[in-house]
């Protein structure tokens, strides 16, 4: 593939198709000095975007929790990115909605004099973690820790609380890992890097309390799903020894579907029949 910034295309920015190279910002923008930025992932499936309508949503609750309104409706938003999906020829793609401060008068931590700008791109793209669907994915353990809320707005997907996932990531592959789970600021299991957990034990499901990370919009249709199937779903801290005691585990997000775990750190887990069920389940759902 092309690097992102080099492709033939159309990308949708503060209200008009742009063509794809010519997509750019100024170097003082405040977003890329000062973290300003909220984004969103998204898949469209037979040219249909799975829960779009809650991820426009999310986007301009992001932007709230780190004090910006975004220029643009949900129903804006919707039809923007049904427009460069069409521009771009694309009906299976990935979809990067992404607001952020501009730059303008100001150029420090303040920037409330700045435009917020939006933009849209689309691509395709296929498994986020390779052929992990089949085999499971080999985690990491990071060595940074997901903050307290008190100290970051955890419920934002804004780009500033990323800094930390790209670097256990860059620390994972550098392993031969896949990625890498995270614990919170008191030690329990967090999240994966761009992916919520889940952990199978006795057929029962255990899965983190979303309380210092985002409750992923994947991670919620899961939960609606093994709750249709009458499979109890307990959200929980949990104990990093625990991590031994369950026998499948798997992750939650748009971009990573839902991918079964081989091995976290020293943990090995089956790739199960509930696994399984829960891979096809899910791109049965997405493409009904």
């Amino acid at each position: 593939m092309a690097a992102y910034d080099d492709r033939d295309g159309f990308i949708w920015m503060d209200g008009k198709l742009v063509p794809w190279r010519e997509a750019n910002v100024h170097i003082l923008t405040h977003a890329m000095h000062y973290a300003s930025s909220v984004f969103e992932g998204e898949r469209a499936y037979g040219g249909t975007i799975f829960k779009s309508r809650e991820h426009s949503e999310r986007l301009k609750k992001s932007a709230n929790l780190i004090d910006f309104e975004i220029p643009y409706s949900v129903d804006e938003l919707e039809a923007a990115k049904y427009e460069v999906m069409k521009a771009n020829g694309l009906t299976d793609a990935y979809v990067r909605p992404v607001a952020w401060r501009g730059a303008g008068e100001d150029m420090g931590v303040a920037s409330r004099r700045n435009p917020v700008r939006t933009a849209i791109a689309v691509w395709e793209w296929g498994a986020y973690y390779g052929d992990a669907k089949l085999k499971g994915a080999k985690l990491d353990i990071s060595r940074w820790k997901r903050p307290s809320p008190e100290t970051a707005p955890s419920q934002a997907k804004a780009a500033g609380l990323y800094m930390i996932c790209t670097m256990s990531k860059h620390a994972a592959e550098a392993k031969g890992c896949s990625d890498a789970m995270m614990f919170d600021y008191r030690g329990y299991v967090a999240e994966a890097t761009g992916a919520n957990i889940f952990f199978v034990k006795d057929g029962e499901v255990h899965t983190p309390k979303p309380d210092c990370f985002l409750n992923g919009i994947t991670r919620q249709t899961v939960i609606g799903m093994l709750h249709d199937r009458q499979i109890k779903v307990v959200e929980r801290h949990i104990e990093p020894g625990e991590l031994e005691g369950f026998q499948q585990c798997w992750l939650t997000g748009t971009a990573a579907e839902v991918t079964p775990v081989g091995q976290i750190g020293d943990y090995n887990f089956e790739v199960g029949a509930l696994a399984r069920e829960m891979v096809d389940s899910y791109e049965k759902l997405v493409r009904a």
